[in-house]
């Protein structure tokens, strides 16, 4: 596909899921739209582009994606203005990340036209799913996946492009609890943990899940060589307020590139905060939390938007931070940025890509 418009063959479903949706009941990634959109590669190029109804996906037992693990992915949200209008936040922001995932895992590049106009034209046709309300929004998930069916480790020579749908409420309910992880690592040096591969999430489950039976909600990864630096927690990007600064791990090969991260960071240097993004030791979260400095700690991701922290674990020890005010630097950027999505404030940064 050389030309900049594409042709999406559509086919709707008969019997719409959509009077069946609870409103009030949106558990996360669970329910999804009523169409999926599908692009293929075969022979170098793209082809083969369409909506149908969602689904289940007929596949080889051979194909290499599940042998050797070419797999990728994004997140974003589509989002119900004060006006009605269905808008998706910096949707362009995660085509190019996905790019760079894909040139890492050694896979074809997504052009812009086969992820924005089959975006575009997906949301368009599942539209009533996007919900109304404060915490509730329309979760996309773009991903690029192998599909040859060859049994041999080497780049496959076809993939498939999706995107489904999922209407949303919070994914976190609640300020988290969560631990300092110096034994599992999520990343090294010179590996993937700057991409949106699928099995940097598979390789972090089983520690999660040994931190959740002390009663943690998530950890705080700290780097692969001397698990000195913290770096992300989760599924997010990390941040700090320490005195009168907004302390964020610097990006590296080891941490990933996140949209709302940006996003924040960009907010945040408008109304004139400091900001740092370096490295940042345990030692001295630690001694924040110690003698009080370190006021906030929250992360930031497409699912959690922002996600407060209100505990953090280290070495047997829990140490509360202070508690929140609508003063608080995360509870007011929270806003701000759920403000820019709703149209209730100028978007200075053309962020909002309005899609029907």
């Amino acid at each position: 596909m050389n030309s900049d418009m594409i042709t999406i063959d559509v086919q709707k479903t008969q019997h719409s899921r959509l009077p069946g949706l609870d409103i009030n009941n949106l558990p996360f990634g669970k329910v999804f739209s009523d169409h999926m959109y599908l692009a293929e590669y075969h022979d170098g190029k793209w082809g083969r582009t369409r909506i149908v109804p969602f689904g289940n996906l007929h596949m080889s037992p051979a194909s290499s994606v599940m042998h050797y693990g070419q797999s990728i992915f994004e997140g974003l949200k589509a989002y119900r203005s004060d006006e009605g209008n269905v808008v998706i936040f910096r949707p362009t922001a995660n085509q190019k990340r996905l790019n760079v995932s894909a040139q890492r895992m050694a896979m074809p590049d997504v052009p812009e036209n086969v992820f924005m106009e089959g975006l575009n034209e997906l949301i368009r046709i599942d539209q009533n799913w996007v919900p109304t309300g404060d915490g509730r929004s329309l979760y996309i998930r773009p991903f690029l996946f192998a599909t040859d069916d060859y049994i041999g480790v080497k780049p496959s020579d076809s993939y498939m492009f999706m995107i489904i749908a999922s209407p949303v409420g919070d994914y976190y309910g609640h300020p988290l609890r969560v631990k300092i992880e110096k034994t599992f690592f999520r990343a090294v040096e010179g590996g993937v943990g700057f991409v949106k591969a699928s099995g940097n999430y598979g390789r972090s489950l089983y520690p999660s899940a040994l931190a959740k039976k002390d009663g943690y909600d998530q950890l705080i990864w700290t780097d692969g060589r001397e698990h000195k630096y913290v770096e992300e927690s989760g599924t997010m990007n990390l941040m700090f307020i320490i005195g009168d600064k907004l302390i964020t791990p610097s990006l590296s090969d080891t941490i990933l590139a996140g949209i709302t991260r940006d996003s924040v960071l960009t907010i945040a240097r408008d109304w004139g905060l400091k900001v740092e993004e370096r490295r940042i030791e345990v030692d001295e979260v630690i001694a924040g939390l110690k003698d009080g400095s370190l006021k906030e700690a929250f992360g930031t991701g497409t699912a959690a938007t922002v996600a407060h922290i209100y505990e953090i674990g280290y070495e047997g020890v829990d140490y509360k931070l202070p508690e929140l005010t609508s003063n608080s630097f995360s509870e007011r950027v929270d806003k701000e940025l759920d403000n820019i999505r709703r149209g209730r404030v100028e978007d200075i940064h053309n962020w909002v890509h309005k899609v029907c």
